[in-house]
């Protein structure tokens, strides 16, 4: 099968083998015509001043295609094991290889699977909130992937259906793979479910691209708790748009943990849309070699009485950097506000660098938003404290980075979660002398 380029030629060839309903090819080729016009961002850009893409080449990928789906069975996820779960969808360079869904789920109203297939099925549930509710297109990589997404899955759950069974989501690529995965997820007024999103390469030196987006709708009194694992091989460029819009009283409990990825850049956006609306935003991220993760977040107060809780932490090896940009902005009449955000940095070596920025946008008068943001190395005291009682100076090291971690982990209520997250982490920790 002949591969399709990133070009004009190549997304007419990919849209009329697609299908589709004439609303989603009408967006496609809005999109399109947006990133036909638009340059790549640059470190002109004020978002992008820290982050460096030259060395990105579209050219050098191409389109998803079904014959690009070898080898995805001898990728394993690492959030679902020993879970009961109620559904499970696997794509493998940006295509659907695998799904299952319990059918007694299904008899509740409850709709998951893949989005290509679902964005046929479903078209009416689909229509006013795929890439509308929460997507924007600022720059050209959001409109490459509004224009050209494969392989996304889909979670509605009905007005009042709670559902114990977590989900599960696994994006892998293989060597040379894409991935322009979609995920979306709607909760009506009532409802609640958990989703485990990860992400995985065929092996840690298989080059890729990700170009995603996050969908997260969540209506009033719902309850949402979504778990993200980024943990791609080190040569994939990855970038995300991720966005949650939260209802009157709705909480939303959203942990991401990246570790993988040559570079990173991540748009993260919770809007609580209701008032009364909560959310909790938990972050992992430990880098290594010389990996560079960036991380824009927001948490934007809408309406009055809300609560928002922001809590990123990171641990740095080798040459790494890691850039954390955070904002609280408060409307005018989300008064009564409590926002918090706070970004921890630990330096494992001295070659590595993590930028922290945090920031307030307030035009209420009555609030209360606090941030904060700490970076540090290791206390040797510490790891002789650890070596006097008889643990080895990498397994201090180890002991150490878990408890800087611990705080995060404490939240995550899921113990497959927090068990499989301290032994990625725990793995690539490294001593130095």
């Amino acid at each position: 099968m002949t591969q399709l380029g990133f070009d004009t030629e190549g997304f007419q060839s990919f849209l009329s083998a697609r299908q589709e309903p004439e609303w989603v090819t009408a967006q496609r080729n809005d999109a399109w015509s947006q990133f036909d016009e638009q340059p790549w961002p640059t470190r002109r850009d004020e978002e992008w001043m820290r982050t460096d893409i030259r060395l990105f080449k579209l050219d050098k990928f191409s389109m998803p295609s079904s014959d690009q789906v070898d080898g995805f069975d001898q990728i394993s996820p690492l959030l679902s094991a020993g879970v009961d779960l109620g559904g499970s969808v696997h794509s493998h360079n940006g295509i659907c290889v695998y799904e299952s869904f319990a059918d007694d789920l299904k008899q509740q109203g409850i709709v998951f699977g893949s989005l290509d297939s679902l964005v046929t099925e479903h078209s009416d549930l689909l229509e006013s909130t795929l890439l509308r509710a929460a997507f924007d297109r600022e720059d050209r990589f959001a409109a490459l992937h509004a224009s050209c997404w494969t392989g996304g899955q889909f979670l509605f759950v009905p007005r009042g259906v709670h559902v114990e069974q977590p989900f599960h989501v696994l994006s892998s690529l293989s060597d040379g793979g894409v991935d322009l995965g979609h995920t979306i997820v709607v909760l009506e007024d009532g409802a609640s479910a958990t989703l485990l999103v990860e992400t995985a390469s065929s092996t840690e030196e298989a080059e890729g691209l990700h170009c995603g987006a996050i969908e997260l709708i969540i209506g009033d009194r719902a309850n949402l708790r979504y778990v993200n694992l980024q943990n791609w091989g080190q040569r994939v460029w990855h970038f995300a748009r991720q966005k949650a819009v939260v209802g009157r009283d709705a909480h939303l409990q959203w942990t991401s943990a990246a570790m993988g990825s040559r570079l990173s850049k991540v748009n993260q956006h919770v809007v609580l849309n209701g008032e009364g609306a909560q959310s909790q935003m938990n972050g992992v991220l430990f880098t290594e070699n010389k990996q560079h993760l960036s991380y824009h977040t927001q948490q934007y107060h809408k309406k009055a009485n809300c609560y928002s809780d922001f809590l990123y932490k990171a641990a740095l090896q080798d040459k790494s950097h890691t850039v954390w940009r955070g904002m609280i902005k408060v409307d005018e009449e989300a008064q009564q506000t409590d926002g918090y955000q706070r970004n921890d940095n630990l330096l494992l070596s001295n070659s590595s660098r993590a930028d922290s920025i945090p920031g307030l946008e307030i035009e209420a008068d009555d609030v209360r938003c606090t941030h904060g943001s700490t970076t540090g190395k290791v206390d040797e005291e510490m790891i002789y404290y650890a070596q006097c009682r008889g643990f080895t100076r990498k397994e201090a090291m180890r002991l150490i980075v878990t408890g800087f971690f611990q705080q995060i982990f404490d939240r995550i209520t899921i113990e497959s979660v927090r068990d499989a997250l301290g032994l990625a982490i725990a793995r690539r920790v490294r001593d130095y002398e």
